[in-house]
Formats: C-alpha cells, sequence, structure tokens
C-alpha cells in the first residue's frame, strides 16, 4: 500500500518542534511491513502559501497515483487533493475546528474526503457532521515510547546543564500559545522555577519533562493531549485539566491530578512532588496502548479498509 502523507506540521530548523508528533506517526507507519509511505510537508503560512503548497505537490506527484493521501490538519486537506489517490484523507487536530475562520475552510474540504479523523473522542463532538460524506475514525499521532522513558533526573538535569538539586516544574508547550494557559502554570509554580518548551529540540524533550519534579498541562482546550503521555511514558507526575485524553488516561493513578484549574488546589496536589528529590509515577503501562507504533497500525487498518 502506497500512500502520501501531506502536511502543514512538519519539524524543520527554523521550527524544530513543529509537528513532532506527525513525523513520529510517519517513522512509525514505514516501519509496517507493507505499507510505503511518502512524506510532503510545507511550512503552513497565509492562503497563498497553500495555493504554492498544491502547485509543488502537483508538480511533484505528476501522474502517480497513490493508494491513499493522507493530509494532517483540516486546511492542508486543500493542498493533499492536487496529489491522485484512490482515497483522501485527513486527520483534524483540533485548532482547525476550534478557530472560526479555520473551520469554514476545514469544513469545506471535508465532503472530498473518503476518510475524516480525529485526534480524540471529545473532538469528534465538534466535527461538523453535515460536510463529512466518508468514513470517520479516532486515529491519534501517539506517544513515541523508544524517546519517552524515565531517565534519572540527575542524568537529565546534568544533560541540560541544570542544577542537580533543587525544584524545577515544567510547562510543556510554547508560553505564547494562550489556549495552553502559562498563566495558570505561573500561579501555581509561584517561586518555583518552571521550565517551559517552545523550541526546544524534539529529542531532547524527554530530557526535560524527566528533570522536572512534576508536569503542569493546565490547558483550557486539548485536541487529543500528547503531553500527557508524554509524562506518563517517562513515570513523571503530572496535573491537567480535564480536556483531551487526560481524564481517561489520569484516571485512578497514584501521585497524578486531573481536574478543573483551581490554583490552591494545584499547589497542594504538586506539593508533594516537590519534596521528593526524584518523584515517580506508575504512568508508563497507561501510555503504552497510545504508542506511536500502535496508533500508526490503526492507521494502517483503517487505509486498508477502504483501499
Amino acid at each position: 500500500m502506497r500512500a502520501l502523507v501531506v502536511t502543514n506540521m512538519y519539524p524543520s530548523p527554523e521550527r524544530p518542534a513543529l509537528g513532532s508528533f506527525v513525523r513520529d506517526q510517519v517513522r512509525a507507519l514505514r516501519r509496517i511491513d507493507g505499507v510505503d509511505v511518502e512524506l510532503f510537508s510545507f511550512a503552513p503560512g497565509s492562503p497563498r502559501a497553500y495555493g504554492a503548497a498544491a502547485a509543488a505537490l502537483r508538480r511533484r506527484a505528476g501522474p502517480e497515483r497513490f493508494d491513499v493521501v493522507h493530509a494532517h490538519f483540516g486546511l492542508t486537506a486543500w493542498p493533499a487533493l492536487a496529489a491522485r489517490g484512490r482515497i483522501h484523507a485527513v486527520t483534524l487536530h483540533g485548532t482547525e475546528l476550534a478557530h472560526p475562520r479555520s473551520r469554514v475552510i476545514t469544513a469545506a474540504a471535508l465532503p472530498f474526503m473518503d476518510l475524516v479523523a480525529v485526534v480524540s473522542e471529545p473532538l469528534a463532538h465538534l466535527l461538523p457532521r453535515h460536510a463529512v460524506r466518508g468514513q470517520t475514525a479516532v486515529l491519534p499521532c501517539g506517544v513515541a515510547l523508544d524517546r519517552f522513558r524515565p531517565i534519572a533526573r540527575a542524568e537529565a538535569r546534568e544533560a541540560l546543564g541544570l542544577p542537580p538539586q533543587g525544584q524545577y516544574l515544567l510547562f510543556p508547550s510554547d508560553p505564547a500559545r494562550s489556549e495552553k494557559r502559562y498563566d495558570r502554570a505561573l500561579a501555581v509554580a509561584g517561586k518555583v522555577p518552571l521550565l517551559t518548551l517552545g523550541s526546544v529540540e524534539p529529542d531532547d524533550v524527554p530530557l526535560w519533562v524527566n528533570a522536572a519534579n512534576a508536569v503542569l498541562i493546565p490547558s483550557e482546550r486539548e485536541g487529543f493531549g500528547l503531553a500527557v503521555l508524554e509524562a506518563l511514558a517517562c513515570n513523571v507526575p503530572v496535573l491537567a485539566t480535564p480536556v483531551g485524553i487526560a481524564p481517561d488516561v489520569l484516571a485512578g493513578v497514584a501521585g497524578a491530578h486531573c481536574a478543573p484549574f483551581d490554583a490552591l488546589q494545584w499547589r497542594t496536589a504538586v506539593a508533594p512532588h516537590l519534596a521528593e528529590p526524584d518523584p515517580r509515577i506508575e504512568g508508563r503501562a497507561r501510555a503504552g496502548p497510545f504508542s506511536a507504533d500502535e496508533m500508526a497500525r490503526r492507521v494502517a487498518v483503517a487505509w486498508a479498509s477502504l483501499v
């Protein structure tokens, strides 16, 4: 089965953290016997960027026909139509359904898709059902368990040049992304140093997770919530609002906290982890079913059912 993945979310030298989860899924798909995956990525931008991407894709693909042309991110469905495929599919990640203008443009492309996937069950409720003509599925990208694994806190801090002693919390996102609510994380951290991710190389992110006493994810919304799984895969304590996948995977995990944001309650929940030199929770088993390899197999099965 030959597939072409088209996306505007993919790491680049200028934006190394962009779409690392899509990169992980592409790598996992390429590890599946009988699946041949090509990639076409382009930088997000103005409407002109999408037109230029469509023209470039048409030149590259020419008359060649793929079994599957799969777009990641709703707006990318439009340039993906420039490539010939037996089926066309799209995975929606959340922002394209939450932003009013992106939602309209995305909805207009959905009738041309044979498969419309979302990355979580909660996100499925935001689908403009009137626009969907093909099949639907929940197809997350998954966590790369080979990279996200427990690393001794002292080892992680040494690799990052952080003092081996002391307290650190991690806000696993770019503070500029307003929906992630950096202000809430600051309110919980108080005087405790708060580490953040933004332009961090994807391969270094597991070090930042393991270097922290706990991970804070006080988001207003999440399409999926991969950062929760990444913390769990490292057995690092995690506090999250009940959005995306968090309520399901954190339920019953001792030392984890999943509740609506309340600064006092969150500070109380994180206090025991700040008191320990290397606090850990039993989280990796919860992340296992959502590995990048397992999620890639689900994608391949969805493709095969249509092809």
